[in-house]
């Protein structure tokens, strides 16, 4: 027997639509790449998408379709997420911190028919346009008198261009000629809405493609209590990028409550931020640990305090307790630690007390804050042993971490990678994180390692096997091998590790040369430690664990 209940598609455009209708007038303000600020209301945002839906309609856009953005947050990012996906296409974000021959090879991989990028990316398009073959449409995110010229480059290196000019389209014009009168299509909730990739650690990236469905139930629950905790008194100022896993889902989260949203743009040094958050009387944030050291430093520096602010989520790597402490008891903000993963929309776990905890010592509450948290409801882990049986929860046997949910990927985009999930007895599919963690008796859980030796520094991986490859390339190198070593800014930093070749000569700084222009600039390693040999297990593969520990008091230089 059927529940009697109106049949609504859980569809993404419902939220700014929503939006434009129950809070109208509320603010989204951005900063702009151009350095000033830019103000308008839910209302406007709506009509604006609406603009961008006929445009791409009227450009042969069709639904499906990948469009890729190259952006930083702001108010015509947005119109990306909501125009694209409320027709039906996909939004597909793409880290501009990538490669370029990274980045070239996701849009390829993707197919995406068009690209919108912020000015600050146009030497990205300059070195990707002549190998992205799908692309009809560049359009630039900026006013018609600002839109940029650009030849496609072949060879950056050599300075040798092709001379081909890029036909690129200014946002503002390819909208402009479009009526903002448009009616949200009606379509299954599962179909697609947006793409983002992971970061690659083995081998290439890999796509992950959520559903309207997994995107507004995300939202939802990021809203909780428990979550998020964000409401139309709010005031949210997303630092973690868009481009990376939907900001965490607030640019959904922010119009599905009606919180006024500040978008900072390309300028995320601890100053500029810190005056957003004053100027627009900022409540909410969420970012990465290595941002909040930043604002830190600078607010520490110059003896200021927060006015507004009153909590903040963080999460991509660890926080550290003394950034949570001082965060606490010297300017009064609740620290949230969260953890997810691009397959899970991002959000898996965030970490606030219970009842029963409210009477526990100080410390003890502390101690219980620095983990990364309990599950919201959407989300099921575990933790398991190699031969995949359950371990108990008690906060000391750690495993590998297993989640379900709507909002976990089943299979990558196109299918790479196969099918990721392990089948348990009842055949449920669990998604394997690459995580070990332990999970305490009231159901809180802590990472304890990468499976997979990933360095995270600042919240962004860097793939150790990349960096190996390379290094292995250079003449007078037998074998190498690349760890995290701590560092005090960002998490950790990667060291390469270099058997030579017999009778081969090389120094340190020539082999950090060797990696000029075939890595992000910011993956490069601190130093070069040269051995007599690196350990290795039974079948030839690199005993990282070993490693570790022969390098564990190591001191990068400064």
């Amino acid at each position: 027997m059927h529940g009697q209940m109106m049949d609504m598609p859980l569809l993404i455009s419902s939220i700014i639509e929503h939006a434009a209708r129950h809070h109208s007038d509320t603010e989204i303000v951005s900063r702009r790449v151009e350095g000033d600020i830019h103000r308008y209301t839910y209302s406007d945002c709506n009509k604006r998408s609406k603009q961008l839906a006929n445009a791409l309609s009227a450009s042969g856009i069709k639904a499906g379709n990948r469009i890729a953005t190259l952006a930083w947050n702001g108010y015509r990012h947005m119109e990306l997420y909501y125009g694209v996906g409320g027709m039906g296409a996909v939004v597909h974000t793409i880290n501009p911190r990538l490669h370029p021959d990274q980045i070239a090879w996701i849009v390829n991989h993707a197919e995406d028919s068009a690209l919108f990028f912020d000015l600050s990316f146009a030497p990205i398009v300059q070195a990707i346009a002549d190998k992205c073959p799908t692309i009809k449409h560049w359009v630039a995110l900026c006013d018609a008198d600002k839109t940029p010229a650009i030849s496609a480059a072949n060879d950056l290196k050599n300075g040798l261009t092709t001379g081909v000019v890029i036909d690129i389209k200014s946002y503002e014009a390819f909208i402009a000629p479009h009526s903002a009168t448009y009616h949200w299509p009606e379509f299954d909730e599962r179909n697609a809405v947006a793409l983002c990739y992971t970061s690659g650690t083995t081998g290439n990236p890999k796509g992950v493609l959520y559903s309207h469905r997994s995107t507004l139930l995300h939202a939802y629950g990021s809203c909780l209590p428990d979550a998020m905790n964000v409401s139309a008194k709010d005031c949210i100022l997303p630092v973690v990028p868009m481009f990376h896993v939907n900001a965490w889902g607030l640019p959904y989260a922010g119009p599905l409550v009606g919180a006024k949203l500040v978008f900072p743009g390309p300028m995320l040094d601890g100053k500029s931020v810190y005056e957003l958050f004053e100027q627009e009387k900022v409540t909410f944030s969420a970012g990465v640990p290595t941002v909040w050291l930043g604002i830190l430093q600078y607010v520490g520096a110059n003896k200021l305090s927060f006015s507004t602010l009153k909590r903040t989520v963080v999460g991509g790597s660890a926080c550290p307790p003394s950034t949570i402490a001082t965060f606490r008891d010297q300017y009064g903000v609740e620290v949230v630690h969260a953890w997810g993963m691009t397959e899970m929309s991002p959000l898996g776990t965030l970490c606030k007390l219970q009842n029963k905890h409210l009477n526990l010592p100080v410390e003890q509450q502390q101690k219980l804050l620095e983990k990364q948290g309990h599950v919201i409801y959407g989300v099921d882990m575990k933790v398991v042993d190699d031969a995949g049986n359950d371990l108990p929860w008690d906060g000391k046997t750690y495993g590998n971490l297993l989640v379900r949910g709507p909002w976990v990927v089943k299979e990558y985009f196109k299918a790479d990678g196969g099918d990721p999930l392990q089948y348990n007895a009842q055949g449920q599919g669990w998604f394997p994180t690459g995580d070990v963690a332990t999970i305490d008796v009231d159901g809180y859980m802590q990472i304890t390692d990468r499976s997979k030796d990933v360095i995270k520094s600042g919240g962004e991986w860097i793939s150790t096997i990349d960096l190996e490859n390379l290094a292995v390339a250079h003449p007078a190198v037998a074998q190498a091998a690349v760890i995290g070593v701590a560092h005090p800014k960002w998490d950790e930093r990667p060291l390469l590790i270099v058997v030579k070749k017999p009778d081969a000569q090389v120094t340190r700084e020539e082999l950090l040369a060797f990696y000029d222009g075939k890595i992000a600039k910011w993956w490069l390693p601190d130093d070069v430690a040269f051995v007599e040999a690196i350990p290795l297990g039974a079948t030839g593969k690199i005993l990282k664990t070993k490693l570790r520990e022969m390098f564990r008091d190591y001191r990068l230089p400064t």
